[in-house]
C-alpha cells in the first residue's frame, strides 16, 4: 500500500496549479468535441467534469502503481511533489495510448448524440468544463476540494450557467450535494440518461447494470437508467447487490492500494457474471476498473446509442 498522504499531496498540488489531478495539458485531455457541431448556446450546459477523459490517464498511472506497490520503489512517490507539474502531466499523456483516449471520446460523443436525439436544448463550452475536485474530497483533503469547488462554481455562475447536464456519478454528486454545501452556489443538475426521450430496439435486449455507489447509495438514481432502457426495449437483469445495495467496483482504492482494488473488482465481476447477460457500466471509474478483469463491459451510452441507431 502507498502512503495516502504522499498521494494526496501530489494530487492536491496538481489541482492547485493546473486544475487537473494529473496535470495533463487541457488541449490533450479534452478533445472529444472536436469536429462536432454542438451549439455554444442552449438552455443547459453539458458538463462532463472531465472524468471520462481522465480514465485513460488513470489507467496508465495505476499500471505503474500496481507494478511497484510494496517495493522499495514505492517510497519514491513522496518525491513526486517536487516534480514540475506540467512536465509530469505531459509525461503521463505521452505514455497513455491514443487508442484508449479515443474510446473515452466516443462515449462522450455518444452522449451528445443521445441528447440531440432526445430533443434536449443544450450547449457545450469546453472552457467551462472543469474537473470538480471530487477526488480531493474522497481522499480527505477538504480544504483543497473547497478551494477548487469555489473556483468552478463561481466560474459557472459568472458565465450565467444555471442548468447542467452531467455524465458520471462522481461529478453529479459533487455538483448536486457538495457544491451547495461548501460553496453556497446551487445549479439545476440532471444526468443525461434522465433526459432520454426516444424509443428504439436495435441493441441488446437484456443487460446487467452495475450501479455505481454514488448513483445507487447517495443520489438514489438507480431507477432512472432502468426506465430509460425500458423505453428502448432493453430489460435489466439485476444481481442481488444492486441499487442502494450495490457492491463497489474497487476503483476508489486503486491509487492507494492497487492489489486491494483488484480483489474488490474481481469479486464484483463474479457477481455480475452470474446473470449471463452483457455487463453495462455507467461510470468511467467503474468501466475502467471492471474491464481490467478481461470481461466485456460496455458503457450505458453505447447501449443507448445502438438502440437509437446512432452507431
Amino acid at each position: 500500500m502507498y502512503n495516502p498522504k504522499d498521494l494526496i499531496e501530489i494530487l492536491a498540488g496538481n489541482v492547485r496549479k493546473t486544475r487537473s489531478p494529473f496535470a495533463t495539458p487541457r488541449f490533450l485531455t479534452n478533445r472529444w468535441h472536436k469536429g462536432l457541431s454542438i451549439p455554444r448556446d442552449g438552455e443547459a450546459l453539458l458538463f462532463t467534469g472531465l472524468m471520462y477523459q481522465f480514465v485513460p490517464f488513470i489507467e496508465s498511472v495505476t499500471h505503474y502503481l500496481e507494478k511497484y506497490e510494496d517495493t522499495k520503489a514505492a517510497r519514491l512517490m513522496r518525491y513526486g511533489i517536487y516534480q514540475p507539474k506540467r512536465l509530469s502531466g505531459l509525461g503521463i499523456a505521452m505514455i497513455t495510448p491514443r487508442k484508449e483516449r479515443r474510446k473515452a471520446d466516443e462515449i462522450l460523443q455518444n452522449i451528445s448524440r443521445i441528447l440531440v436525439k432526445s430533443g434536449v436544448d443544450f450547449c457545450y463550452k469546453p472552457e467551462l468544463d472543469f474537473y470538480t475536485g471530487i477526488l480531493l474530497y474522497d481522499l480527505g483533503d477538504q480544504d483543497g476540494f473547497v478551494n477548487h469547488a469555489r473556483f468552478v462554481a463561481e466560474s459557472l455562475k459568472k458565465a450565467g450557467i444555471r442548468k447542467l447536464i452531467t455524465v458520471d456519478p462522481h461529478t453529479t454528486y459533487a455538483l448536486k450535494v457538495l457544491f451547495p454545501k461548501y460553496t453556497g452556489i446551487h445549479f439545476d443538475v440532471q444526468v443525461y440518461f434522465e433526459l432520454v426521450d426516444f424509443e428504439g430496439g436495435n441493441g441488446e435486449q437484456r443487460v446487467t447494470l452495475h450501479d455505481p455507489c454514488f448513483y445507487g447509495r447517495y443520489l438514489e438514481l438507480s431507477d432512472a437508467p432502468r426506465k430509460a432502457l425500458a423505453k428502448l426495449h432493453v430489460e435489466c437483469v439485476d444481481v442481488p447487490a444492486c441499487g442502494a445495495f450495490t457492491s463497489c467496483c474497487g476503483g476508489p482504492a486503486e491509487s492507494v492500494s492497487p492489489s486491494l482494488s483488484r480483489g474488490v473488482m474481481e469479486r464484483r465481476v463474479e457477481e455480475l457474471k452470474k446473470t449471463g447477460e452483457p455487463i453495462v457500466a455507467m461510470c468511467p471509474i467503474c468501466l475502467g476498473q471492471l474491464r481490467k478483469s478481461g470481461a466485456e463491459v460496455r458503457d450505458l451510452s453505447e447501449v443507448m446509442a445502438r438502440c437509437a441507431g446512432l452507431h
